[in-house]
């Protein structure tokens, strides 16, 4: 499945783009993994999202409950906060799943976030997240992701990358829609 194309972020000169990346999809994507490598490609700061939900956030996925926007809200300003507040370029991890969200974070960043969506056939996800161990998204929420998922639109700043590939081709694929020599 090829679902890299081009979007609005591409016909951006690489001199316009932003500082702020946010590597987006649903759980088992492998956000914090690419956003980690992408990060240490850029030479930028990583924020991994996950690690600023408040306990109850976590309590709640832990059970096998899907969070509410009302859930959601406190913890996007908080993620949105901290990648707009640390210097220089930054590569952070969140699931922004609707379009929504993704307008919000851009907003309380107040300036350009470029969103790198990581797609990927549900079969694929939901065999990296039975792999996985130690996470506290249980595979069981995998359908509430898909069924919140607004997959981003034309008009939205954003790449999309096909998640078939191993990291180092997933970040090769991200730098070369982003004119970066890997």
């Amino acid at each position: 499945m090829d679902t890299s194309f081009t979007s609005m972020a591409a016909l951006r000169p690489r001199s316009d783009m932003p500082r702020l990346f946010v590597v987006m999809g649903v759980s088992g994507c492998g956000k914090s993994t690419i956003a980690a490598a992408l990060a240490q490609e850029l030479g930028a700061v990583y924020i991994d999202g996950d690690l600023l939900h408040p306990a109850g956030n976590i309590d709640k996925m832990s059970s096998g409950t899907p969070l509410t926007d009302d859930d959601r809200w406190p913890w996007l300003d908080h993620f949105a906060t901290c990648i707009a507040a640390t210097d220089g370029p930054v590569v952070g991890a969140c699931s922004a799943l609707r379009r929504i969200y993704r307008e919000h974070i851009t907003r309380q960043a107040g300036e350009p976030v470029l969103f790198v969506h990581l797609a990927g056939s549900r079969e694929l996800i939901a065999e990296r997240m039975a792999a996985r161990a130690g996470h506290f998204m249980p595979p069981s929420l995998l359908d509430s992701q898909f069924a919140a998922l607004e997959v981003p639109d034309s008009d939205e700043y954003f790449i999309s990358i096909d998640i078939s590939g191993d990291t180092g081709e997933i970040v090769q694929q991200i730098c070369m829609h982003l004119g970066e020599q890997t």
